[in-house]
């Protein structure tokens, strides 16, 4: 017994017709006899033949997909990101394409690559951390399919962004931890290729100079397992065994900010008494940590809503002949200060 959808050609050998003819019949074309259509149109019913969407849309040189690429699909960030997208998409009756890159450039490559043979109408991307040619998206704008980077970008590119304020965000966390009295404040960061590592570390170091404090090379670990619970244990272990340990961490990803909480505390030191901790992202999980953790909050919903949006207009735009401006939006953060930084009652800044 046939399992697949039926199709024109199924209807067309059951009444020993063309495709063509029954094609044409579907599309009520006045060339085709009544007593034709009247016995296409049973023909389908009964075999509950229902038409391919994506061949449809192909016909009017529009696929109504479209694709979204991120480092990590199970990161609370990039989750919301990928809701807010979602939401618009089906809002806007478009389906989407969702791939992973596990922060690999290679993946990254090989996935927009498929998403482009998929014949996408347009793509949203956030740069894997390891990204630093961009060849695989310049052949979009070659093609003139639209494209919009979220949250890790890069400036090679004349396309659209959308992103948060990472120099702000993270310029609040570490005054933060300063205002508290830490002077060795230690930063758990990224490859400097990414965009996002890059200004939350320039911003680490502003932020200790406008106060006088020193930039201590010791002091900024790059992850060597990535800005994940391992890579934040494994960097804060390094810390804390310097001679001179740190009395605070800020770490560019609430993931690493875990982990490096987690290890203060497995070597007998007290958060934030000794160790002050604060991450970025605002996790869920940053909140039911012990002691609960202070985190730069981004909006994630709110990007994947304005980066669809964008997209969405941009592909409108193409589909009717209208010029593209790309352009940047920058959304806000702020810093949720919770007891891992402040020994007092936890506020919100």
């Amino acid at each position: 017994m046939k399992n697949s959808p039926a199709t024109l050609r199924d209807i067309a050998q059951q009444l020993g017709i063309t495709v063509a003819t029954v094609s044409r019949a579907l599309k009520d074309y006045p060339d085709i006899s009544p007593a034709t259509k009247k016995a296409v149109l049973e023909v389908a019913e009964k075999l509950r033949y229902r038409p391919n969407p994506i061949a449809l849309h192909l016909r009017n040189n529009r696929s109504r997909v479209i694709g979204v690429v991120v480092p990590e699909i199970v990161h609370y960030f990039f989750s919301s990101v990928i809701s807010g997208i979602i939401d618009v998409a089906d809002r806007a009756e478009y389906s989407v394409m969702l791939f992973q890159t596990n922060e690999s450039y290679q993946r990254e490559v090989r996935e927009t690559a498929l998403l482009l043979n998929s014949r996408v109408d347009g793509l949203l991307i956030s740069l894997s951390d390891g990204t630093e040619n961009f060849d695989h998206l310049r052949e979009y704008v070659e093609l003139n399919v639209p494209v919009v980077l979220f949250d890790k970008v890069c400036d090679e590119l004349a396309v659209s962004k959308v992103i948060v304020d990472d120099y702000a965000g993270a310029f609040q966390a570490v005054e933060h931890l300063i205002a508290q009295g830490r002077r060795s404040v230690a930063l758990l960061r990224g490859p400097l290729a990414s965009s996002t590592n890059r200004l939350r570390t320039a911003a680490y170091c502003d932020a200790l100079q406008k106060h006088g404090l020193p930039v201590r090379q010791e002091y900024m670990m790059e992850c060597d397992k990535g800005v994940s619970l391992e890579g934040g244990n494994r960097a804060t272990e390094q810390l804390m065994r310097l001679p001179n340990p740190p009395d605070a961490i800020f770490a560019v990803a609430d993931a690493a900010a875990i982990g490096a909480l987690n290890t203060v505390k497995r070597l007998g030191k007290r958060v934030p008494e000794d160790v002050a901790v604060v991450g970025f992202s605002d996790w869920e999980m940053a909140s039911v940590v012990q002691p609960p953790m202070s985190s730069v909050y981004q909006p994630g919903y709110e990007m994947g809503v304005v980066s669809a949006e964008m997209l969405l207009e941009q592909i409108e735009a193409q589909h009717n002949n209208q010029p593209v401006q790309p352009m940047t939006k920058t959304l806000e953060t702020r810093l949720i200060v919770r007891e891992s930084s402040a020994v007092k009652q936890s506020a919100m800044v």
